[in-house]
């Protein structure tokens, strides 16, 4: 499990070690392990160029020692300071000791800072800690967009300078890192965009906190190929379609059948035992899938289920369908609601309903359903997500660059670490919808079961497109491969 912690926490953690360390020894740790990181992206230290953009304080601090270690191993190191007047002192001193150069970078668009990044190999962003809000200040940011158009790699020191340690946000100029050095423990903003697409490949140096952040709950986590493999349902030598889960499913109308197909679709590939499709694209779904159970309602009728998913491709609400979707939410079973069904639930019935029930929107979704704009929820995906789970008394899995998973309790926010761009393509939600929905039935929980549904969703995106474009019945496809390769770790 990757786990991230708020700032407070990492901060607090750090204080109660530091009580126990002689001084300084932290910011030591920390400087051994980003030179390590630098000279490894580096390849070879002796002869490269390297120019440190250090801001005030500690993170200033730690890129100022390990640039000291840099040239003391034969590299080029010249320090733009954006505060003179504010460096840390000791790690100033220990670069000039090693040889290091020092400019003046406080002044603007201009002059020898800006020189220093012409031909450099190796930009380190020490600019601003995570205790930073908004985006960089003016002259900051000109140094920042002069290290990205040099081509230099950029690494930054525990996050990217701009970015909202806790939350993701990026509400102004900000570094875009090739790499991200943190330092202790990951905070959430690494884990979760739009900040995530900053910090380029993440590495974890282990500086001591292990001890004293045991004391304190993560706020967000990420499942990993050995989480994922020990939460996936596998039936046993007495198991028949019953015990492994059969799976409800309300979705797809006249104009919209297709729907109804790709939800089944990811069901049945998902591991549902069976799949008991009611709505009027029976015909489409025999058609492509004949073991599926078919109905023509009403949703009571239709037999044991274990669990059902509702909404895609299920229209305007004319006609049965309002009708369907009150009946599975009024069913006594985890329900997973998605698409055209978070337009028309009534969120007090969710909040009534005594099992599980998981929402799945994706960020124009959550944001009709917030009364707030598209990009709000996009720029502060943790809060949205937070917020809709509170609201409604649901887990609710927010979907988009970075899938998130909020559970109706609050807590640990899970992101998912796989997916691919292609998977925006039309249907894939579908897909998702019925895989989840499979694994609600085989007795996941919400929370487990949205988290290890986006989990093999992106792994199946990933392996159905190589790089090349795919549909969704491309992704339902690979997610017995996907499966798989997660069995296999």
């Amino acid at each position: 499990m990757r786990t991230a912690y708020r700032v407070e926490d990492v901060r607090a953690a750090e204080r109660a070690l530091m009580a126990r360390v002689p001084e300084g020894a932290l910011m030591q740790r920390a400087a051994a392990g980003l030179a390590v990181a630098c000279g490894q992206l580096l390849g070879k230290v002796y002869g490269a160029r390297v120019v440190l953009l250090v801001g005030s304080g500690a993170n200033g601090g730690d890129a100022l020692h390990a640039g000291a270690r840099l040239a003391r191993r034969g590299g080029g190191v010249t320090a733009v300071l954006l505060s003179p007047e504010r460096a840390h002192a000791g790690g100033l001193a220990a670069l000039r000791g090693a040889g290091g150069r020092v400019v003046d970078g406080s002044g603007g668009g201009s002059g020898p800072a800006f020189a220093s990044l012409s031909g450099a190999d190796l930009v380190v962003d020490g600019i601003v800690g995570i205790g930073g809000k908004g985006g960089l200040r003016p002259g900051a940011a000109e140094l920042a967009r002069a290290a990205e158009e040099s081509g230099s790699l950029v690494v930054a020191v525990d996050l990217p300078s701009g970015v909202d340690a806790d939350t993701g946000e990026v509400r102004g100029a900000a570094v875009r890192a090739d790499a991200t050095v943190t330092f202790g423990a990951y905070k959430p903003g690494l884990l979760v965009d739009p900040a995530r697409e900053y910090a380029g490949a993440l590495r974890l140096v282990d500086i001591g906190l292990g001890a004293e952040l045991s004391a304190y709950a993560p706020a967000v986590e990420a499942l990993q190929y050995a989480d994922v493999e020990q939460l996936l349902p596998v039936p046993g030598a007495e198991s028949d379609k019953y015990r492994r889960g059969v799976l409800g499913v309300v979705a797809g109308s006249a104009r919209y059948p297709g729907a109804a197909v790709l939800t089944v679709a990811g069901a049945l590939r998902g591991g549902a035992g069976a799949v008991r499709y009611v709505g009027p694209a029976a015909d489409a779904v025999i058609a492509r899938f004949p073991e599926a159970l078919v109905s023509a309602g009403p949703v009571p009728k239709a037999g044991r289920v274990q669990a059902w998913v509702v909404g895609p491709g299920l229209g305007d609400g004319h006609g049965d369908a309002g009708e369907r979707l009150r009946d599975v939410v009024a069913a006594e079973v985890p329900v997973l609601v998605d698409a055209d069904g978070l337009r028309l639930v009534d969120a007090s019935a969710v909040r009534r309903r005594g099992a599980p029930t998981l929402l799945t929107p994706h960020a124009g979704e959550a944001a009709a359903l917030l009364g707030v704009g598209r990009a709000e929820v996009e720029a502060a995906r943790l809060d949205a997500v937070r917020e809709l789970a509170g609201r409604y008394g649901a887990t609710v899995l927010l979907k988009g660059s970075t899938t998130l998973v909020a559970g109706a309790g609050g807590g640990v926010v899970r992101v998912n670490p796989t997916g691919t761009g292609w998977l925006a393509t039309a249907g894939s939600g579908d897909v998702l919808s019925g895989l989840a929905g499979a694994l609600l039935a085989a007795g996941l929980g919400a929370r487990d079961a949205g988290a290890v549904g986006a989990f093999l969703h992106g792994l199946a995106g990933r392996l159905a497109a190589e790089g090349a474009p795919v549909g969704a019945q491309d992704v339902a496809e690979a997610v017995p491969a996907a499966w798989r390769d997660v069995r296999r770790g």
